[in-house]
């Protein structure tokens, strides 16, 4: 079976288990562990003699305890560091001491790698394949992972979690950081201690990830088939799921190792059999392959009854509801109606009953200008093609051009991509000439202008090719949710979008 045939059979959105292969696809600064404890001991030493001595003594049944050789390095990082206050490290040092004045004990060590990996640098080479990693956002539930970076949470967009965060989290949009993050260096997980304080204290964490395991289908990615993570996965699994049961057989069915094989474009599912040292060989399936696009395309065409992105909005919803207030602050009132056509178009609305009974539809176009820059990075054709049970008015400002680009097949298609650029081209004839100014920034950052003038000048400049696309994305990208249904933005947006996508 074939990488698309196999993820097309999910039922629900997959659950992501992301390592460090990964962030070493598409970082350039991104460390194996035994290459960042070596590249510490070797800006710590000037030489690979001490980490080789640590490594030879902390080599236990032929594998390194990798653990045991941060411990060891971390005394010694900190030793050092402690005896040379202004030295190659000084800046460390500050922080250390900044911190504890506060009180706020770190390691000098896990400050050091705090900063070793939040300086995350892009491959170039690989920036098309990280567009389509993007797009499958929309068929996410949720991420887990090892790493210590934020690459996930800088790709997805999603909320970053550690350590007891995990227990009060949503399932959906979540990235749950179970070794840590470089944001916060006292919890990151590297050393003996480290590792034995999680198994200790962390018992409730261990058994919401357990459910997720349990009832997601879940994708690995940046692992290896021996990876002592995936070992480690698999015996708690198995420790509470009777081996030879249907659960089991369900969970290893909805397990894919997506192993990188350099140069292979296979697509080819095989089965393999992991021995897990004193449980019973368990079989999941894996493709060894090089063509991660064809992954990603394969999970962002997965066609599920509702987007992820829908789903966190529920959430959002039901949050509101139960903490009784909305996200300005104002009281949340909750009516149970029978008659949804009664309900304002300004209403948050949570509808549960059949399908035969609901239509699904938006009132307004709101959302599309709200969410159009994550519609379009997840080519959300299943959400664009509610555009066609959408009333837009002739004289309403609708980006259309990027939608239909994605969906073609829009049956409002044409005749909004009309729209759009005659009131554009009206707009343009009404205009006095734009503000002199090289980038949007400069131009909204002029206090001589006004705001309506800032936002007609900024449109003559995208219209006219005088202001860079990406910049004018950027500067999009910033405006607050609430103030982008404001007609200047809308403009604005229209002008962007219509200039994207009609550029040579």
């Amino acid at each position: 079976m074939n990488i698309r045939d196999f993820i097309n059979q999910y039922r629900n959105h997959p659950v992501l288990f992301i390592g460090t292969g990964v962030s070493l696809r598409y970082l350039d600064n991104s460390f194996t562990w035994d290459g960042l404890l070596k590249f510490i001991s070797l800006e710590l030493k000037g030489n690979n003699e001490f980490y080789l001595d640590i490594k030879s003594e902390c080599q236990i049944n032929d594998k390194y305890d990798f653990t045991l050789i941060a411990t060891k390095l971390e005394k010694e990082f900190n030793d050092c560091l402690a005896k040379d206050r202004n030295g190659k490290f000084k800046e460390i040092n500050d922080l250390f001491y900044k911190e504890m004045e506060k009180e706020n004990n770190l390691s000098r060590f896990k400050i050091y790698i705090s900063k070793l990996i939040g300086n995350k640098v892009y491959k170039e080479d690989k920036k098309e394949e990280l567009s389509e990693l993007k797009k499958i956002r929309k068929n996410i539930g949720s991420i887990i992972t090892t790493n210590y970076d934020n690459l996930i949470e800088d790709v997805f967009g999603f909320e970053a979690l550690v350590g007891n965060d995990i227990l009060l989290s949503n399932p959906y949009g979540s990235v749950y950081k179970i070794h840590g993050c470089y944001s916060d260096p006292a919890k990151i997980i590297i050393t003996n201690k480290d590792y034995e304080y999680f198994d200790n204290k962390y018992e409730l964490v261990r058994a919401q990830l357990l459910s997720i395991f349990i009832h997601n289908p879940i994708i690995f990615l940046g692992y290896g088939i021996g990876d002592e993570n995936i070992k480690s996965l698999l015996k708690t699994i198995f420790t509470y799921v009777e081996p030879n049961s249907d659960d089991a057989k369900r969970i290893r069915d909805n397990f894919l190792l997506v192993e990188y094989e350099a140069d292979s474009q296979s697509h080819e599912i095989t089965e393999h059999d992991i021995d897990l040292e004193g449980f019973s060989t368990i079989r999941i399936n894996k493709v060894k392959t090089d063509d991660f696009v064809e992954v990603y395309k394969s999970i962002s065409d997965l066609n599920l009854p509702v987007s992820a992105m829908d789903i966190r909005k529920v959430q959002s919803i039901v949050k509101d509801i139960y903490s009784g207030k909305n996200e300005d602050g104002s009281s949340v009132k909750v009516n149970i109606t029978e008659d949804i056509e009664s309900l304002n178009n300004n209403d948050k609305i949570l509808v549960i009953g059949s399908a035969k009974s609901i239509k699904y539809e938006h009132k307004n176009s709101s959302s599309f200008m709200t969410d159009y820059f994550e519609i379009l990075e997840e080519s959300n054709k299943q959400l664009i093609q509610i555009i066609d049970n959408i009333h837009i008015a002739d004289t309403q400002w609708f980006p259309a051009y990027a939608f239909t680009k994605i969906c073609p097949e829009l049956r409002k298609g044409q005749v909004l991509r009309e729209q759009q650029k005659q009131k554009l081209e009206n707009l343009i004839q009404k205009q006095a000439t734009a503000h002199e100014h090289q980038d949007i920034k400069s131009l909204f950052d002029d206090d001589r202008i006004s705001h309506s003038g800032k936002y007609s000048s900024a449109i003559l400049s995208v219209m006219h090719g005088t202001f860079s696309l990406k910049d004018v994305e950027i500067f999009l990208k910033t405006i607050p949710s609430q103030s982008r249904e404001l007609t200047d933005y809308r403009r604005l947006l229209c002008a962007f979008d219509y200039k994207k996508e009609t550029k040579p």
